[in-house]
């Protein structure tokens, strides 16, 4: 569209609304260009006022819009290709990142209008209503709701999909989704455009998934730490657990070249005394004679430990394996509670 640069030829209330809007992208740190298509007046205005304080929502013709822009030249000129229909714009000294969440958090469930496309499909669940039997039953059932009678109120007596995603809602399923309070719609200020000191940020930029953002940085803080280890890269935070791996390791190479150390000795004579056993045993398994009665007693009580230890981990595990079917029966309940409940 053409802008006509002539201001003296407009009208004195349309100057005043560009020269408004212009002071509005000067006094804030940040402005954005707003979609504000299918809101209800009544839902925009609790929005500004939800808002107050934080952001400032402002609704101008776009062509107005697109004069104040130009006027302003540089960068801001730049944010009229995000101006289409239904367009505002909101001011804010939030950072864009915070504003955009603002903006996302104030959009609401809204009814969806005859003609409307759905942006996912639209389930309809087995559930009593408040209503008495009536002609209601009739429009629920003509519009694809399968409702019945049931203790004197008319209930859905089953789930059912009644519009897939993509598909347009006809009136009568329209006005029957309303009747049951479904709400598929959400409604509010689509953030478009963002300008910050000569920098504009698209939505797709502002959308940040803030879990997945931390779990990253968890994974990379993990993975940092991992490698740090395993170079052996001393840092105030591996430190540490560097000095307790060599420690680790230093046991372990005295153990294996059966290093006389005070510390290593009590290591040494276990693993003295297993080989011994084993040795033992495999005499005593060719020749019942080639060990002694003391030694016989030996083998046996390490057996037994052994078969003790045994035991004593195939019930820990069992016990590991219950409590955990427990405690994913446990969720499964509750997971059931909370869809039916």
């Amino acid at each position: 569209m053409e802008i006509d640069h002539h201001s003296s030829h407009i009208p004195k209330w349309k100057a005043k609304e560009v020269e408004e809007i212009k002071e509005l992208i000067r006094s804030y740190r940040l402005f954005g260009i707003v979609g504000i298509e299918g809101i209800p007046a009544k839902q925009l205005q609790k929005m500004r006022r939800d808002l107050q304080g934080t952001a400032y929502i402002k609704v101008a013709r776009n062509t107005l819009i697109r004069r104040a822009l130009e006027e302003l030249g540089e960068n801001v000129k730049d944010m009229a290709e995000f101006i289409d229909v239904q367009t505002a714009l909101v001011f804010s000294d939030q950072n864009p990142f915070k504003l955009f969440k603002l903006l996302e958090k104030s959009k609401t469930p809204s009814p969806i209008k005859a003609g409307a496309v759905t942006p996912k499909d639209i389930v309809v669940e087995a559930r009593p209503t408040s209503f008495p039997p009536g002609p209601i039953l009739g429009e629920l059932q003509r519009a694809g709701i399968p409702a019945a009678i049931d203790g004197g109120k008319v209930v859905v007596k089953e789930t059912k999909t009644v519009l897939k995603e993509g598909e347009k809602a006809p009136q009568l399923l329209a006005a029957m989704l309303n009747r049951l309070e479904i709400y598929p719609m959400v409604v509010g200020l689509d953030l478009r455009a963002v300008l910050e000191e000569g920098s504009i940020f698209h939505s797709d930029v502002l959308a940040v998934d803030e879990t997945q953002y931390f779990n990253d940085i968890a994974l990379a803080a993990r993975q940092a730490f991992n490698l740090s280890v395993y170079t052996a890269y001393p840092t105030a935070d591996n430190i540490t657990t560097l000095i307790a791996k060599a420690s680790t390791e230093s046991k372990n190479l005295g153990i294996f070249a059966a290093v006389f150390e005070p510390e290593l000795m009590g290591a040494l004579m276990g693993k003295a005394q297993s080989q011994m056993l084993a040795v033992a045993a495999a005499a005593s398994a060719r020749n019942e004679d080639a060990v002694d009665d003391e030694l016989k007693q030996a083998l046996g009580a390490a057996a037994a430990a052994s078969v003790t230890a045994e035991t004593k981990v195939e019930e820990t595990v069992e016990a590991k394996e219950e409590k955990e079917e427990e405690s994913s029966e446990e969720d499964g309940m509750a997971g059931l509670g909370a869809l039916f409940g």
